[in-house]
């Protein structure tokens, strides 16, 4: 897999999350706080829940700005590899709050993205070089 081609992976895995992140952490804080949104009927039993939408969301934005960054090196791949893997796993284990919130298609999506990305960045962790960095580390 050539750099150029993993850069991309890179990249259209910054725009997923960043715009996925986006759109939670603006739902999670209306739902907090307005009790609107899907996530308005579960925060509306327990309101602290709220921290752990907003970190989860706010978190993945911040990310994907390192992401979009990233020069296609296998320990970015390995790092992006672990985010979207974390992140599918986790919607799979809760799954039941797509149910309760009426989001299944929103589950499918994003999920489907999450693991999709996960074989992705996994396969260009792969066929990279490892970073420059950790090879000086190693050499030590």
């Amino acid at each position: 897999m050539s750099a150029r081609f993993r850069h991309v992976i890179l990249r259209a895995n910054a725009a997923y999350i960043a715009l996925a992140g986006s759109a939670g952490f603006v739902t999670d804080l209306a739902g907090a706080f307005y009790g609107v949104g899907p996530q308005g009927q579960v925060l509306a039993r327990a309101p602290m829940a709220a921290i752990g939408f907003v970190e989860a969301h706010g978190l993945a934005v911040i990310l994907a700005t390192l992401l979009w960054r990233a020069a296609p090196e296998r320990g970015w791949h390995l790092a992006a590899a672990a985010m979207v893997t974390l992140l599918g796993v986790s919607n799979l284990v809760f799954w039941q709050l797509f149910v309760e919130t009426d989001m299944l298609v929103m589950g499918y999506v994003t999920t489907g993205l999450h693991l999709t990305f996960a074989a992705l960045q996994a396969a260009a962790a792969a066929t990279a070089r490892p970073s420059v960095q950790f090879a000086d580390a190693a050499a030590r």
